[in-house]
């Protein structure tokens, strides 16, 4: 799974999701030749990106390579059951990346274009955020 190796700060606010605001960045498919962007948006957590890439990989059966766009470094920290007020903030349980609409989330590139969209869509079942599948202009 991806996880930060150092963070600058080891808890995070949690902050607000606001749906209306699109990506500025990593809207364009750069590295491959088909993409996976995301169409609304949300938190991946790590193991959710790791359970998509295992299935493109499958897909790809060591033909082609793939990129990975996002990187979970924002702490999500759990405090647990049956606890008072007042005893802090909890630890830090997992990491999520925060996606917003239009983000071109994974690539892929040196199989035939069916294939490769044929991989992304099946990916995107494991994801909590809609996806579509762009190709290269």
């Amino acid at each position: 799974m991806l996880l930060p190796k150092k963070v600058k700060h080891r808890k995070h606010h949690k902050g607000r999701s606001r749906g209306d605001i699109l990506a500025s960045r990593k809207t364009d498919v750069s590295f491959g030749s088909v993409g996976l962007k995301a169409m609304t948006e949300g938190w991946l957590t790590s193991r959710q990106i790791e359970a998509t890439r295992r299935v493109i990989s499958r897909h790809l059966k060591r033909g082609g390579k793939m990129w990975i766009r996002i990187f979970p470094d924002k702490p999500i920290t759990f405090h647990g059951n049956e606890n008072t007020m007042g005893s802090g903030k909890g630890a830090v349980d997992h990491y999520v990346a925060v996606v917003r609409a239009g983000t071109v989330l994974f690539e892929v590139d040196g199989i035939e274009t069916p294939i490769a969209g044929e991989a992304l869509r099946s990916a995107s079942y494991k994801l909590p955020v809609k996806t579509k599948v762009v190709y290269r202009k």
